[in-house]
This record gives C-alpha cells, sequence and structure tokens, in this order.
C-alpha cells in the first residue's frame, strides 16, 4: 500500500448548487466538523454492536480460543481487503453517500442505485435491530420492564412498557442527529471512548486474576469450527463503511481519512481478539454454557467482583447506542445523496435550515426503529438476515467500480492510492476485494455447505425492499451514462423534466 501526496481531490460538489430544490453545499450544505477523532469513532463504534458480550461463549466453543481468534484474524483481513477499496475511493471522492458516489461515477446511475438503495436498506435494519435490543438488554439490569401485554408476535410476546424503551431511544437519537453531526459526533466519542475503558480494564483482569490453563483447548472443531466463526465475522465488521458516508462533513485533508477506514477495521479486529482472549483466559471452556454473558461474568470473575460485570453490561449498552448512532448517520447521508441526485424522492434531499442535516432521512428512518420494537424481539433475526446481504451487495459492487474506475481513469486524482503506484497492484487488490465478497455472498445461497439458512421471512423482507429500489431505478432518465458528470446529469434531466410539467 502506498500514497501521494501530491494528488488532491475535491472538496464539495459545487455544480450541484444549482439543483433548484435543494441547498448549496458551498456554505449552505452539509457542516464540515469532523476532526480525525471523530471519523474514526464513527467507523469503530459502527462496528461494536452488543455481539461481543453475548456471542462471545459460542465462538469458543466452536473453534477453541486460538482457533476463533484465528478465526476474527481472517475475517478481518478479508475486511481490510474490502476497507482498502473504500479507503481509495472516499479519498477521491470525499463526498457524502458514499457508494453513492463511486457506483455513479463507474458504472451509471442504475447500478449506484442499486448498491446504495441495498446498503441504506442493510443500515437500517440494524437501527432496527438496535432498537429492539435495548429494551432486551436492560431487561437483566430491570428485570419487571414486561408490564402491559400488548400481543404476540414471531413466538414473541410484547409489552408496551418494554416497547416504549426501544421507541423513546429512537426518539432521542432522532433529536441528536437532527441537531447536527457534531452534536452526534460527540455522543459517539464520549460512549465509545467508555467503551475503550472497559477494553482497559479486561486487559487489566487478564493480569491480576487470569488462569491461563482455561484458555484450554486453544482448537477445538478443526477447520468447521473456525469457519462455523468466520461465517459471522464478516457481519460484525460491518460499520467501518459508514466513515465515507460522512466525508462530506470531514474537516481533514480527504488522503487522512483514507487511512482513518483501514485503522477502524484494525481496531475493531484487536477487539474481537481482546475480548475472546480475555474471556477464556477468565472461565474453562466446559463452564461456558453455564454463562449467558460470558464477558461480563469474565471482568467479575478476573476482578473479583460483580459490579465489574455490570460495567461491560453498561460497555454493551454503549455500543448498541454508539453502532445505532454510526448507522443512522450513514443510512440518512446515503438518503440525502441519492435525493440530491434525485434518484428517489426530493424531500429526503432537503437540510434542516438551522442544523443543516438531512432531517427528513433522519425523521423517517427514527420512525422505522421507533416501531421496531413493537413487533418484538421474535422478528429481530429477520431483519438482521434481510439487511446482511443488502450490505455484502453493496461491497460486492462497490469492490467492482474500484477495479472499473482503476482500468477507465487512472489518472484520476487518488490522495490515497492503494497496491502501489500503478494500474496492476490496485487492480489485484481490486479483484480479490470482489472474489471475496461474492464469496461471502455465497454464505446466504443454499448452494453450498457452509452457507446459513436464512428463513423465508428475510428473504421476502429483503425482497420488497429491493423491488422498492428497483421501482425507483425504472423511473431514471435514460440515455446518461458513468463519469464524473452524472450526477449534474440527472439533476438537469429532472429539473427539465420539473419545467416541462408545470
Amino acid at each position: 500500500m502506498s500514497s501521494r501526496k501530491s494528488d488532491e481531490a475535491p472538496t464539495s460538489k459545487g455544480n450541484t448548487s444549482g439543483a433548484g430544490e435543494f441547498d448549496s453545499l458551498d456554505g449552505q450544505g452539509l457542516a464540515k466538523v469532523l476532526g480525525n477523532t471523530d471519523i474514526l469513532f464513527v467507523g469503530f463504534g459502527a462496528m461494536i454492536g452488543f455481539g461481543w458480550i453475548v456471542l462471545t461463549s459460542g465462538w469458543i466453543q466452536d473453534a477453541g480460543t486460538l482457533g476463533a481468534m484465528l478465526a476474527f484474524m481472517i475475517g478481518g483481513i478479508v475486511m481490510i481487503f474490502v476497507g482498502l477499496v473504500y479507503s481509495e475511493l472516499v479519498s477521491a471522492m470525499p463526498f457524502a453517500g458514499g457508494e453513492h458516489n463511486y457506483l455513479l461515477r463507474a458504472m451509471g446511475p442504475r447500478t449506484a442505485l442499486f448498491g446504495s438503495w441495498a446498503i441504506t436498506g442493510g443500515y437500517i435494519s440494524v437501527i432496527m435491530f438496535e432498537a429492539v435490543v435495548i429494551p432486551e438488554t436492560l431487561l437483566y439490569w430491570f428485570p419487571g420492564l414486561e408490564t402491559i401485554h400488548l400481543w404476540n408476535f414471531a413466538d414473541s410476546d410484547v409489552y408496551l412498557t418494554w416497547a416504549l424503551i426501544g421507541t423513546v431511544t429512537a426518539v432521542i437519537m432522532c433529536w441528536i442527529n437532527v441537531r447536527g453531526i457534531r452534536t452526534a459526533s460527540f455522543v459517539q466519542t464520549f460512549i465509545v471512548s467508555f467503551l475503550l475503558v472497559v477494553g482497559v480494564l479486561l486487559i487489566i483482569g487478564v493480569f491480576v486474576g487470569s488462569e491461563p490453563s482455561n484458555a484450554q483447548p486453544l482448537f477445538t472443531g478443526g477447520a468447521p469450527g473456525i469457519v462455523a466463526v468466520m461465517v459471522a465475522v464478516p457481519f460484525l465488521f460491518v460499520g467501518f463503511d459508514v466513515i465515507p458516508q460522512s466525508a462530506e462533513e470531514a474537516k481533514i485533508p480527504p488522503r487522512k481519512i483514507g487511512k482513518l477506514v483501514v485503522f477502524s477495521v484494525l481496531m475493531a479486529m484487536a477487539w474481537y481478539l481482546l475480548i475472546i482472549f480475555t474471556s477464556s483466559m477468565a472461565i474453562p471452556s466446559a463452564e461456558l454454557p453455564n454463562h449467558e454473558l460470558v464477558t461480563a461474568d469474565a471482568l467479575s470473575i478476573l476482578l473479583g467482583h460483580e459490579f465489574w460485570g455490570s460495567v461491560v453490561i453498561a460497555g454493551g449498552v454503549a455500543g448498541i447506542i454508539t453502532s445505532w448512532n454510526a448507522f443512522l448517520i450513514g443510512a440518512s447521508r446515503l438518503m440525502f445523496s441519492m435525493a440530491r441526485a434525485r434518484m428517489i424522492p426530493a424531500r429526503f434531499g432537503k437540510l434542516h435550515p438551522r442544523y443543516r442535516t438531512p432531517a427528513t432521512a433522519i425523521i423517517f428512518i427514527s420512525i422505522l426503529a421507533a416501531l421496531a420494537p413493537f413487533l418484538g424481539s421474535g422478528m429481530v433475526n429477520w431483519v438482521v438476515n434481510a439487511g446482511s446481504p443488502a450490505i455484502i451487495i453493496a461491497y460486492f459492487l462497490v469492490s467492482i467500480g474500484f477495479v472499473v474506475l482503476r482500468r477507465q481513469e487512472p489518472d484520476m486524482p487518488r490522495p490515497f492510492r492503494v497496491g502501489g503506484p500503478g494500474r496492476t497492484g490496485g487492480i489485484i487488490l481490486g479483484s480479490l476485494a470482489i472474489v471475496l465478497t461474492l464469496g461471502m455472498f455465497g454464505i446466504y445461497l443454499p448452494l453450498t455447505p457452509w452457507s446459513t439458512d436464512l428463513g423465508w421471512p428475510a428473504w421476502v423482507m429483503f425482497a420488497l425492499w429491493m423491488v422498492i429500489g428497483i421501482y425507483f431505478m425504472t423511473r431514471l432518465p435514460r440515455g446518461i451514462k458513468a463519469g464524473a458528470n452524472a450526477e449534474e446529469e440527472l439533476i438537469a434531466a429532472a429539473e427539465k423534466k420539473d419545467a416541462a410539467s408545470s
């Protein structure tokens, strides 16, 4: 990997200022307020949800201590390849919407809409998941939360008090994000800092109260055990791609944004390796099935008091909030970018007159999140399973777009160039990303022995979301080709159509 300091990338989409319904991006558009730490913590926080508390026991049982760590290292390397693709593209096109911009320039409006719509659906599925997980998590502290029974849905009882916790949280997250990226990033930085404190406590606990023999067996289940852990790895790393969504609000050079994408993936890899290691050093493998929240119990054992387990649970809640916040930023900026290009209804491209945030998109997504808890915890897997393949589709298309741009626009300014100064290294790296993401998508298809069953409700939800995207695709003007001016041509065509209809 190498970079060119001399390369420069544009910092604004000046031509879009003429789009009648949209505010100018020169002083009246998205506010440039994010610094290095803000951007890094947006990406890292998105990748650290609640899974590290509840899933660690299964990872260790499936593959053993070193086997589980090896699975995360392999999976992390896969995501680093995808992250490198994103890092070059975001440095070259530091605009809100990430994938929207890359695919539009490389492959044209229809592919751009398809890929952007897909990953937007994936992000929204994560947000809806967090809205259900937050009340479910608080049950560990407050068992009496489930009162006033409403109904049963998907084999899950829904209680009013339980559901309202998720709904109220959705309203709060909406308010924070509408008020501005500065407020949202402050919340993100504060909570991620708390997560890092939890990580330091886990390291201290290893030195204070660990028992190395507890880590045995180091490997179990052989290669199938490692693969079983790897199946989940890519989806725990989803979130670094949120950084490109907010690139237009960054006040640092585009080259640094590219570096932060990769660094956020490395931080997430280190975090998951730490969680597996500390948990295995605290609790013998034979006792792991007896611990529902193994990471929390591990710190209680290592430091000798139940209080420390509560601290870890608080870290899990913090992970929910950081993931929710980051994906709300990402999804709303994607919808803003698609609307700015007149791919979806223009109202989603309107900025708040005071806070300069895509308020309509934020409110729309938050309404879906506020409704999700009333469907109960039984539908959580449906939502997540529907969103996961959508995200991988976007990764796959972006990897193709990366290779296309390397071939068709070799001289495009790339402040953070990966794979060496020539074309060959970058094309090889991009091709590997294509193969790896295609392989990841194969996990969902019932064609291979390692595939996983998403269930028909998830496929129905996935299909419905993509059908809506295809409907918007059919309404795009014809004859607009890929290239640097594709968005301006889309806007001009929409304005011409509006003028004719009026």
